[in-house]
């Protein structure tokens, strides 16, 4: 077994986030790819990425530099995500420096490069993975170790780019089968509740089968909903489906 091939079975055998993100760090660090943001939403539109407490989000960037590019919403302004949200496959940070020299940058737009540029990122590839609808995308920004220029990275990325894509293609379909709780954390009875409501049954349904009263289950709906931050019980359950919180068995 390969390397890369004993590399493909850990992940697809990961039974957690936290595990698999782990995997995937050590691996891409191993490439010089020492800092990684990988990004998910479900909650797309033509003027948003949706409410980022509804985002996936993945990181071993110091704190230091997240707590700016998210905090001061760096993030929305990054021109490679612009990129991603654009396009798919990976593109090389060179289109990034093309276009500052060219002045095709906004003002804000340089704003994020002058600050990548002072915490040292600067050299890498994104990679923006194909949707399957309008209102999702995802992408992950590999960013070289300090010292490692663009011209370096060129030269890794001819080496192994082919199967760097596969292994980050992997982890990102990988993630979409894992409960992810983020921000929005549910009870084992809240999850079971609304497991139900999925198959359909109603309050005096759930009642009945869990062995308590409506005005319980109800509760649970509430502090449910309450959990995912939405109004009605429909939109907790696509919720709690979307961050694989449903039908999961406890490991």
């Amino acid at each position: 077994m390969t390397p890369n091939t004993a590399h493909l079975a850990a992940i697809t055998s990961a039974a957690t986030v936290e595990e698999l993100w782990q995997l995937h760090t050590d691996h891409m660090a191993a490439f010089g790819f020492d800092r990684l943001i990988y990004g998910y939403t479900r909650y797309k539109t033509t003027t948003s990425l949706g409410d980022p407490q509804d985002w996936v989000l993945l990181t071993n960037h110091d704190p230091t530099y997240i707590e700016t590019f998210l905090g001061e919403g760096m993030l929305q302004n990054a021109p490679m995500v612009r990129w991603a949200l654009e396009n798919s496959g990976a593109c090389s940070w060179r289109w990034l420096q093309d276009m500052e020299l060219t002045k095709n940058l906004s003002a804000r737009e340089q704003n994020v490069v002058d600050f990548n540029r002072k915490m040292r990122v600067t050299a890498g590839y994104t990679i923006s993975f194909k949707s399957v609808s309008v209102r999702t995308k995802a992408a992950i920004a590999l960013t070289a170790e300090p010292g490692i220029n663009q011209d370096q990275v060129e030269q890794i990325w001819a080496a192994h780019g082919d199967a760097l894509i596969v292994a980050n293609n992997v982890m990102h379909l990988k993630l979409l089968t894992l409960p992810y709780s983020g921000q929005r954390i549910l009870t084992k009875r809240q999850k079971e509740v609304l497991q139900w409501v999925g198959d359909g049954k109603t309050t005096q349904d759930i009642a009945v089968i869990l062995e308590l009263t409506p005005a319980t289950v109800e509760k649970h709906l509430r502090l449910a909903r309450d959990a995912l931050d939405v109004e009605t019980t429909a939109q907790a359950v696509m919720k709690a489906a979307f961050y694989n919180q449903m039908f999961v068995l406890d490991v």
